[in-house]
C-alpha cells in the first residue's frame, strides 16, 4: 500500500523562491504524516504563463537550483514535481537554448530516470497550441526529440521505477496535455499502458479554470483510469497567471481516481491543501460524487478568487467604480465590495442631463445597500464647456489660410460624456485615493466595441468582460440570494431596460435602451468568438435560411423573427455587428484593460485577432442576394 500526498497550492508565476518555500512546507508536513510519495503540479517552481521570461538564462538557472534543493529533500519520501529542464548543449528551433517542460521524480536524494529516456526526467509530449497556450514557442517536446533522434515516440515513453519499502512500483508520469489526447494522432497514456504494467498514472498539470471544464475533465480522466485498470492521480495548481492581456484563474480541483474510474479523493477548488490517499490494488474505495462546476456559483467563485488575487499581486487596496444605475456597474460594485470590503470601495454616480431620476435613484439605493463610500459628481457643466470650447476653436488650414470651426455631432457628445467620466473623474479620483478604477464592460459590449475608447473602455481590470449579459443578470440574482442574502442590487436595476443614457434616444423612462438585443445578440456574438469552429456570417445566413438559427445559436426560438421581421432587416443587423466585431471593436479590444477569463474563449491573448477589417465570403454574398431577391 502506498500513502500518496497530492499537494495543491497557489503557484506564484515568476517567483520560484516563494514556490520553493511552499514546497518545503508541504514536504515537511507530508513526511510528518508518513507519506510515501508527494506529488506537485506542473511547472510548480517557475510558474507556467511567463511570456519571454523563459528566455532569461539567469532565471532558468535559478529555477534549476531550486529544483536541486527539492531533490535533496527526497531522503525518505518520493517527490514528484514539475520544473523547467535545460540541455545547455542543444538548441530549440529558434536558436535559443534547449528547454523542456519536465516532470522530475526523486527518491533518496537521487533523480529517477524514465526507463528509455535520454534524460533523468519525463518530458511533456503533447503541446497545446490553442487558446492561451504557447508551449512550442519556448519548449521542445518529447515528440520533437523523438524525431530528432530518429525514433518513434513509443521508444521514449516509459515509466519511472521506484522501490519503496522493498516493493517496486511502475509510475506512468505525464504532464497536463498528455492526458488530453483525443485530437492528437497518438495517446501517451495508451502507449504507456499498452507497453508496461503500471501501478499508477500521475498527471501533473497547470490547467486554468474554464466554465464547465471540470465536468469534461472528470469524464476524460475517469475513462482513462477505468479503460486501463490503473489508478490515476491528477494534481493541478491554484492561483492566477496571465499573458499580459488575459488573466486566468487556476482552480486546482486535484483528484484521484481508482482503477474503476471512481473518484476516491479530491481537493476543493481554489484551496491550498495537502490531501492524502492510500492506494492498494487489494482495497476497494467508496466512490465520491463528481463535483459540479457548471452553474453561476462557479463563475462567482472564479471571479472572486481572480479579483482578490489580482488586486493582491498588483498591491491595490482601494477601488473606484463608476455606477450608472445599470446592471453591469451594480454587479461590479457588489463583487468588489464583497471581495475587498465595502470600506475600500468608492462608488461614484456621474449624471448628465440625460440621466433619469430613476437611474440616479437606483444608484443611490445600490450604494446605500452596500454601505460603500458614495459620491455624486455631475458632468453636464464640463461637457458643455468642452463642446463650446471645441466649436469656438478656430482651425486654420495653413495651406489656404481658410478658417473653419468644428461642429460637434450628437454622437461625439456621447463620447465626450463617457471620456469625461473615466479619463477625468474616475482616473482623477482613483489617483487621489491611491487606488484604481474598474472597467465594467460585459462580453457583448466588448464583442462589438459598444464602448468609448479612453472612456468606459478604460480601467485597471475588466472583471466582467468574459460574461455575456444574461450571465451578468444571473450573477446579480446570485449575489442577492446566496452571497448577501438580501437585496443589495435593487430589483429596479435588474428590471430596467439596459441603456447608456447618453442621449435623448436612450431615455430609460420611455423604454429606450441599448441597440443590442441581448436575448438574441448574446448568442449571436458568442458564436463569433466561443465556437471551436468559429462562426461567420455565411454560417448564420445558412441557418437563417434553413430555419435552424436559434437551434444552432442556443437562444430562444423565434427571436430572430421577433426582432427582424424581414430578411432585409435581419441581414442589415448581422452586417452591422459583424462589421464592428471585425473592425473598430478589434482596435478597442487591443487597447482594453486585461480581462479575467472564465469562458472557453476570452478576449485578449486567448482569442487571437488581427485588424484586417470585415470580410464576407462568396457563398454569403450569393445567399444574401437570393434572400433579398437580387442578382448576385
Amino acid at each position: 500500500m502506498l500513502k500518496i500526498c497530492f499537494s495543491q497550492f497557489e503557484v506564484e508565476p515568476g517567483h520560484p523562491d516563494l514556490n520553493f518555500s511552499k514546497m518545503l512546507q508541504a514536504i515537511n508536513e507530508a513526511k510528518q504524516n508518513h507519506a510515501d510519495i508527494i506529488i506537485f503540479p506542473e511547472m510548480v517552481i517557475p510558474g507556467y504563463l511567463l511570456g519571454d521570461t523563459w528566455e532569461q538564462t539567469s532565471y532558468l538557472k535559478d529555477c534549476l537550483a531550486y529544483g536541486d534543493d527539492i531533490i535533496a529533500q527526497s531522503d525518505d519520501i518520493c517527490i514528484i514535481f514539475g520544473n523547467i529542464a535545460v540541455d545547455w548543449n542543444k538548441k530549440n528551433t529558434d536558436g535559443r537554448v534547449r528547454k523542456y517542460n519536465a516532470l522530475y521524480a526523486a527518491y533518496q536524494g537521487k533523480l529517477i530516470q524514465p526507463e528509455k529516456s535520454p534524460y533523468p526526467f519525463a518530458i511533456k509530449t503533447l503541446f497545446p497550441n490553442y487558446r492561451e497556450f504557447d508551449d512550442s514557442r519556448y519548449f521542445f517536446s518529447l515528440q520533437n526529440l523523438a524525431t530528432e533522434m530518429n525514433k518513434p515516440v513509443e521508444e521514449l515513453l516509459s515509466p519511472m521505477k521506484v522501490n519503496i519499502k522493498g516493493q517496486e512500483f511502475n509510475l506512468g508520469c505525464i504532464l497536463c496535455e498528455d492526458g488530453w489526447s483525443d485530437d492528437y494522432n497518438f495517446s501517451p497514456i495508451d502507449i504507456l499502458c499498452q507497453n508496461y504494467k503500471l501501478d499508477m498514472l500521475v498527471n501533473i498539470s497547470a490547467s486554468p479554470y474554464t466554465f464547465g471544464k471540470n465536468n469534461k475533465r472528470h469524464r476524460v480522466f475517469s475513462k482513462q483510469a477505468k479503460d486501463n485498470n490503473v489508478p490515476l492521480v491528477y494534481v493541478n495548481n491554484i492561483g492566477i497567471q496571465n499573458n499580459g492581456k488575459t488573466i486566468y484563474t487556476f482552480d486546482g480541483s486535484s483528484t484521484v481516481y481508482d482503477a474503476d474510474g471512481n473518484i476516491i479523493a479530491c481537493c476543493a477548488a481554489y484551496t491550498e491543501k495537502n490531501t492524502y490517499v492510500e492506494l492498494s490494488a487489494a482495497k476497494s474505495y467508496p466512490a465520491l460524487p463528481v463535483p459540479q462546476n457548471d452553474d453561476i456559483a462557479n463563475i462567482y467563485q472564479a471571479l472572486c478568487y481572480g479579483i482578490k488575487k489580482f488586486l493582491h499581486d498588483i498591491r491595490m487596496k482601494k477601488v473606484i467604480i463608476g455606477i450608472s444605475g445599470g446592471i453591469d456597474s451594480a454587479v461590479a460594485s457588489a463583487l468588489y465590495a464583497h471581495v475587498i470590503g465595502k470600506e475600500n470601495v468608492t462608488l461614484i454616480n456621474m449624471p448628465s442631463k440625460f440621466n433619469s431620476e430613476t437611474t440616479k435613484g437606483l444608484s443611490s439605493q445600490l450604494a446605500h445597500n452596500l454601505g460603500c463610500h458614495y459620491a455624486i459628481v455631475p458632468i453636464q457643466e464640463v461637457v458643455d464647456f468642452t463642446v463650446n470650447q471645441f466649436e469656438q476653436t478656430q482651425v486654420e488650414n495653413l495651406s489656404t489660410q481658410e478658417i473653419n470651426h468644428v461642429k460637434v455631432s450628437s454622437f461625439v457628445k456621447e463620447n465626450i460624456q463617457a471620456r469625461d467620466r473615466s479619463a477625468r473623474i474616475l482616473a482623477g479620483m482613483a489617483a487621489a485615493i491611491g487606488g484604481g478604477f474598474t472597467c465594467n464592460a460585459n462580453k457583448a459590449e466588448t464583442t462589438v466595441g459598444y464602448s468609448t475608447l479612453y472612456g468606459d473602455q478604460s480601467g485597471f481590470l475588466a472583471a466582467l468582460a468574459d460574461l455575456w449579459k444574461y450571465q451578468v443578470y444571473d450573477l446579480a440574482r446570485y449575489l442577492n440570494k446566496e452571497v448577501y442574502k438580501r437585496e443589495v442590487i435593487p430589483q429596479g436595476i435588474i428590471d430596467i431596460v439596459p441603456s447608456a443614457e447618453l442621449s435623448a434616444e436612450q431615455d430609460v423612462d420611455a423604454g429606450k435602451g441599448d441597440p443590442i438585443k441581448y436575448p438574441y445578440h448574446d448568442f449571436l456574438f458568442r458564436s463569433f468568438v466561443e465556437s471551436w469552429q468559429k462562426v461567420t456570417p455565411e454560417d448564420i445566413l445558412i441557418w437563417y435560411s434553413e430555419g435552424t438559427l436559434e437551434e444552432h445559436l442556443g437562444c430562444e426560438q423565434g427571436l430572430a423573427k421577433k426582432y427582424f421581421p424581414t430578411a432585409k432587416e435581419f441581414i442589415a443587423d448581422l452586417e452591422r455587428w459583424w462589421n464592428l466585431f471585425t473592425g473598430m471593436a478589434v482596435a478597442k479590444r487591443i487597447q482594453a484593460p486585461p480581462i479575467l477569463a472564465v469562458s472557453r474563449r476570452a478576449y485578449g491573448f486567448d482569442h487571437r485577432e488581427s485588424q484586417n477589417g470585415a470580410y464576407y465570403t462568396r457563398a454569403y454574398k450569393q445567399l444574401k442576394a437570393k434572400l433579398l431577391g437580387e442578382s448576385a
